[in-house]
């Protein structure tokens, strides 16, 4: 029988745990209103003409905390509902637009950014207006934007889903022509086609995807943080693990730590996969009764100050790996290793793959088919914008080498989150065992 991952039992074992671990963190950091400042600046310089028009999310999902467009929330640190940000290189406005709320839409919302007399100058924007006053705004300034709009032609990308998989999914909901209408995006592209046939509209997407691929320093210090509490969650998630224990109990370990830190929850669906689950690249059921013997693969991070962090570990349920689970482990681990040996400002990933080959074959390990590589970025999504084909100071990605053997229900996959630095690479997510040896004295010491 399959269990909702949000069942009464497993919100009960959050509670359990939730209680259990206190006091581990501080609050969450923020950003403060210069470093929005300083992007939307970089932003007009790379542009130089026309007008720039981002818009934010209009809709809060149901059942979860909202989560601001990423673009959007980059530029503009808002995360009120139907906010839409309007640069201007000429003059180095920014100006936001805000919808006129009702008494009722304040008592059942709260009062967003057009309500605060000093909203300006907390938010450092040019002006605050209401949104029904954005056609006459962009009416009225027409001559000096040159023809020209900048808005995001390309798809968006979410906590979880790159551009390119929101254009995937896209196409599958496409499929039937009952579920083929417009994305919002999409729809906003229309109507300003609509309104303004006069102007030429540009993709500004790439100048921003260039540009929240080096985060800043505001950012890295939020990630370390980030780095921090998610492996500290997946430590408590292999401390939690026993054979006749439930996956979502193992989750449930994992979202308490990132709860008492201050995240908002998890970057995306937990995946915990035990035993024939662990080969199950994106298992998220996680509703299996873990059995002895079996290993226990875990990816999960946390989403905090609207930065993701991706962590993945595998370790046995009972606490020892066996001599095969051990060979396919090192492989696996070993090749990780050597990814991040690699990793340095100006490295390549045919750099990457030489030296996990060479590696390899000086420890006289097959490696399985296994050649290493950059992973994917992580940030404001978990898989962020591309990291192009040469690393930079400031990149963050994830390496997650992984050889899966579904007939002998054994999947082995090691994830971490690196940065880019000066000389090398720092890895943000190093506080979770992943050594053998270390792995398996963790476990010897559960329930003491």
């Amino acid at each position: 029988m399959t269990r909702n991952r949000f069942s009464p039992w497993r919100f009960a074992a959050c509670l359990v745990f939730l209680a259990a671990v206190s006091g581990l963190f501080a609050q969450r950091t923020g950003y403060s209103r210069e470093e929005f400042a300083r992007r939307r600046a970089a932003l007009m310089d790379q542009v130089k003409d026309g007008a720039v028009v981002l818009f934010g999310d209009a809709v809060a999902p149901a059942g979860s905390h909202f989560r601001q467009d990423n673009d959007f929330f980059y530029f503009s640190g808002n995360e009120d509902l139907g906010a839409i940000l309007v640069l201007v290189p000429s003059t180095r406005a920014a100006t936001l637009f805000l919808p006129q709320q009702t008494a009722r839409e304040e008592m059942v919302d709260g009062p967003n950014l057009l309500k605060d007399p000093e909203g300006k100058t907390k938010s450092g924007f040019t002006d605050i207006f209401a949104v029904g006053y954005l056609d006459e705004f962009l009416a009225r300034n027409l001559s000096r934007f040159g023809g020209r709009f900048h808005v995001r032609l390309s798809p968006r990308d979410s906590l979880d889903n790159a551009r390119s998989e929101t254009g995937l999914m896209d196409g599958r909901r496409s499929r039937s022509h009952y579920n083929d209408q417009l994305s919002v995006d999409n729809y906003r592209i229309v109507k300003l086609k609509e309104r303004y046939p006069q102007m030429e509209l540009r993709d500004v997407a790439p100048l921003i995807d260039a540009m929240r691929a080096v985060k800043t320093p505001e950012e890295i210090a939020v990630m370390r943080r980030n780095g921090k509490i998610s492996a500290e969650a997946v430590r408590q998630a292999m401390l939690a693990t026993r054979p006749g224990a439930f996956e979502y109990e193992v989750e449930a370990a994992a979202m308490s730590v990132v709860l008492k830190g201050g995240a908002k929850g998890a970057a995306y669906a937990p995946i915990v996969g035990s035993g024939p689950n662990s080969c199950i690249w994106h298992y998220d059921e996680n509703s299996r009764r873990v059995e002895a013997g079996d290993v226990v693969l875990m990816d999960f991070g946390a989403d905090l100050d609207h930065l993701a962090m991706d962590i993945t570990r595998t370790w046995p349920a009972s606490g020892r790996f066996t001599e095969e689970q051990k060979e396919v482990y090192r492989i696996v681990l070993e090749v990780q290793k050597a990814c991040i040996e690699a990793y340095k400002p100006g490295a390549t990933p045919k750099d990457v793959r030489d030296h996990v080959a060479s590696v390899m074959k000086a420890k006289g390990l097959d490696p399985r088919g296994l050649e290493g590589g950059f992973g994917h970025g992580v940030g404001l999504c978990v898989h962020d914008v591309p990291l192009g084909g040469v690393l930079k100071e400031g990149m963050v990605f994830a390496i997650e080498p992984a050889l899966y053997y579904p007939e002998k229900n054994l999947g082995i996959r090691i994830e971490d989150t690196v940065l880019i630095t000066r000389t090398g690479c720092e890895v943000l997510t190093k506080d979770v065992p992943k050594e053998i040896d270390e792995i398996e004295k963790l476990m010897a010491g559960r329930g003491k």
